[in-house]
């Protein structure tokens, strides 16, 4: 007993110290998205706190849904409009992440998304499934609240829901892949320098994006690049890299949103963010996939092969060591001998003619009454 309590102190610390940094990733992250606020400081076009909450239930397990709700609590409290509306969207924001968190398990995730199933399951369940919950009840809130009309609901309800769901798309595959991260030993020079550059490379192609040239399409190669290179390690950051500065350029309205107006640089922005998203996650998934059903068959080919030269050792075993005429091959002769003693059995039981069959049919003669007095 005296050992069991400080045990569960020990455990009850830990847990709420994981709460406690959720809430603050949380909050902090949804400060960052703030800034690229649509409706009434509330709805973003990409909300990376649901992409937090959902890796962290995916990591860590639903034992940490308070600190998703005290994040969305301290974020919304400040926002209004009314203490009933901020609880309402803070229960949607909680809500939503737990729904794709038991989707995703229930239909077999693999938090290391080497599947395309694992991929599907992601976009379909955790991002457009699970993120209708938080949209739905926070747009009605606002607009029970009287912060927004009736009119305006179905807008904002698509940015939310969108915003959500890019979050879980961009975010969430970063943060699996973090939790996995070791440092490589045994990687050749050339392949570091094939990383930097890719860091380069992104970083650059994100300078463009946010110049005044509209060149959103040269993130797609890099894409490619890091998917096939260094499957989902590298192209999780990359999505990350070029999203960011996506919204850097949304925000300054220039390159591609430039000239535009506000929904339509919110719908080109979700629309950049989710190709992005959804061409890195599948592309890396169908790559970790192929990679693993190959080294599935490389292990089955060696296997066989095993197998094979076993046989072919077995060849000069005892048990099957005879001569052309059936008998022992010297330096053989028990196996044999225990060999042929069993044939001989068996040869009596069948009633073979040259071993106890014509035994038994003497036998049965001598034993028939004769017909002659």
């Amino acid at each position: 007993m005296t050992v069991a309590w400080p045990e569960r102190l020990r455990h009850g610390g830990s847990a709420a110290l994981e709460v406690c940094v959720v809430a603050a990733l949380y909050y902090g992250s949804a400060r960052l998205g703030l800034l690229q606020q649509l409706v009434r400081g509330q709805v973003t076009p990409v909300w990376p706190p649901s992409g937090i909450a959902v890796a962290a239930l995916l990591l860590r397990g639903p034992r940490l849904w308070p600190g998703i709700a005290l994040g969305a609590f301290l974020v919304n409290v400040s926002l209004g409009p009314s203490v009933p509306a901020v609880v309402a969207i803070m229960a949607g924001n909680t809500l939503a992440p737990l729904c794709s968190y038991a989707l995703l398990r229930r239909a077999g995730f693999h938090e290391e998304l080497d599947r395309l199933r694992d991929a599907l399951a992601l976009i379909f369940l955790g991002a457009f499934t699970g993120m209708l919950i938080s949209a739905t009840t926070g747009s009605a809130a606002l607009v029970l609240s009287g912060a927004l009309g009736g009119a305006h609901f179905w807008p904002t309800w698509t940015v939310w829901w969108t915003g959500d769901a890019t979050g879980v798309l961009v975010v969430t595959p970063v943060l699996l892949v973090l939790r996995r991260a070791r440092r490589p030993s045994g990687v050749p020079p050339v392949r570091w320098a094939e990383g930097v550059l890719l860091a380069a490379a992104a970083i650059g192609i994100g300078v463009l994006e946010a110049s005044g040239t509209p060149l959103l399409f040269l993130a797609f190669p890099l894409l490619f690049w890091a998917a096939l290179r260094f499957r989902l390690a590298g192209a999780a950051p990359c999505v990350v890299t070029v999203s960011a500065f996506a919204i850097f350029a949304a925000t300054r309205k220039s390159g591609p949103f430039a000239g535009h107006d506000l929904a339509a640089n919110m719908i080109t922005l979700q629309a950049f963010n989710g190709s992005a998203a959804l061409t890195a996650l599948l592309l890396a998934a169908i790559l970790g996939e192929r990679a693993q059903t190959q080294r599935e068959i490389e292990l089955a080919c060696g296997q066989l092969a095993d197998m094979v030269a076993k046989i072919t050792a077995g060849d000069h075993h005892p048990l099957l060591a005879r001569g052309p005429s059936g008998t022992a091959v010297p330096g053989t002769g028990n196996a044999v001998a225990h060999e042929g003693g069993t044939g001989t059995a068996a040869g009596d039981a069948a009633g073979h003619p040259e071993t106890g069959g014509s035994r038994t049919e003497g036998s049965r003669t001598r034993q028939r009454p004769s017909p002659h007095p």
